[in-house]
């Protein structure tokens, strides 16, 4: 069977532990676009509420190093680190917070789309992922280049919306030429913030686009052909064969041990032909009639022919064993709205016996 074939048999929604396997394997729906657009939020964020005061600080450590370039010595290696030092901390405290930001973005959309977990087999190393052949026709197959077209048209949804603020910032950015140095990062971010902000909101959409489609992806690269449900099934709920054969001996048994509990019971209620039911009770011994055993048809029969070979009283009781058959249950006791017409029955066997005794 070819792969196409192979596909289009593939036709039934997959099952829940065909999910739950593929999960356990790393197999998440992912959307990379959700994770990179919501970096540039906390970008934004961290733009709008992080940037402005860090930004002054390092600006005025900046112009303060550039005012005195000439006071500053520099006559070794050694005052060219420390120099270089300074500055690199200078821009860490401007630089530290934001990529702090944006990484704590990224990891809390990687966590809202699936729970985060430890997959062995992701981690080590499997040398067939290192095939060439499957590299190239995952980069120039298909899937690939339809992942190519995507992304193609997202970079120039992308560039569209930056070029749009651009031009909307355009006499912003010529008049920055003309201004004055204390006056220039305060305009250069809110230059930055504008074109971000409409960044963010043009991949917004596509995020929440891409995230559907990931989804939807993922779910029919999981999709079941029906054979597969069919095995699938039989390995979790077993052969129905198989299934109904233990049934049936599970049923025999529990019938044969039924059987052999009936010389135990003190009265069998029964319909002429129809249903039996054998109850057995002594007094001080349970606190109501104990069910030993109840049939139907040729079961019945059975319940009473042992009756009748073991001397238990046999009575006729149409309309009350047809009421008890269906609620009763056999090594229990009868329930509580029978006590009264089986005291009757017992009240009658036991004037029965005492008559017999005394004649």
């Amino acid at each position: 069977m070819s792969r196409d074939d192979d596909a289009d048999s593939k036709t039934e929604e997959a099952s829940e532990k065909r999910i739950a396997e593929a999960i356990s394997k790393g197999n998440n729906p992912v959307s990379r676009d959700a994770i990179t657009i919501a970096g540039f939020f906390a970008f934004l964020l961290g733009m709008a509420f992080i940037a402005e005061p860090n930004g002054k600080h390092l600006f005025g450590s900046l112009a303060l190093i550039l005012g005195n370039a000439s006071a500053i010595p520099i006559s070794n290696g050694a005052d060219a680190s420390q120099y270089l030092r300074y500055v690199a901390l200078e821009m860490g405290r401007f630089l530290g917070p934001m990529i702090a930001i944006v990484a704590i973005g990224g990891i809390a959309a990687s966590f809202a789309q699936n729970s985060p977990s430890v997959v062995f087999e992701r981690i080590f190393p499997d040398i067939q992922r290192l095939s060439p052949r499957k590299g190239w026709k995952r980069i120039f197959g298909l899937s690939g280049l339809g992942e190519a077209a995507k992304s193609g048209i997202k970079i120039m949804i992308m560039m569209g919306a930056a070029t749009l603020s651009f031009v909307a910032d355009r006499k912003i950015i010529d008049d920055l030429l003309e201004t004055e140095l204390s006056f220039a990062p305060k305009i250069i971010l809110q230059v930055v913030i504008h074109l971000t902000s409409i960044v963010c909101t043009a991949g917004a959409l596509l995020a929440a686009s891409d995230v559907a489609w990931s989804r939807m992806k993922w779910r029919r690269d999981l999709r079941m052909s029906r054979e597969e449900l069919k095995e699938e099934h039989k390995e979790s709920e077993g052969d129905p064969l198989v299934k109904g054969r233990m049934r049936s001996l599970a049923l025999a048994r529990s019938r044969k041990r039924m059987m052999a509990s009936v010389p135990k019971a003190t009265m069998i209620i029964a319909n002429p032909t129809h249903y039996a039911i054998a109850l057995r009770y002594i007094k001080g011994e349970g606190s109501a009639p104990l069910v030993v055993a109840k049939g139907q048809d040729l079961l019945a029969l059975s319940i009473r022919e042992i009756g009748e070979r073991c001397s238990i009283p046999v009575l006729e009781r149409r309309d009350l064993v047809r009421a008890m058959y269906d609620i009763v249950e056999v090594n229990k006791l009868i329930p509580v709205e029978f006590y009264r017409p089986i005291a009757e029955i017992i009240h009658f066997l036991n004037s029965r016996e005492q008559r017999v005794r005394r004649r």
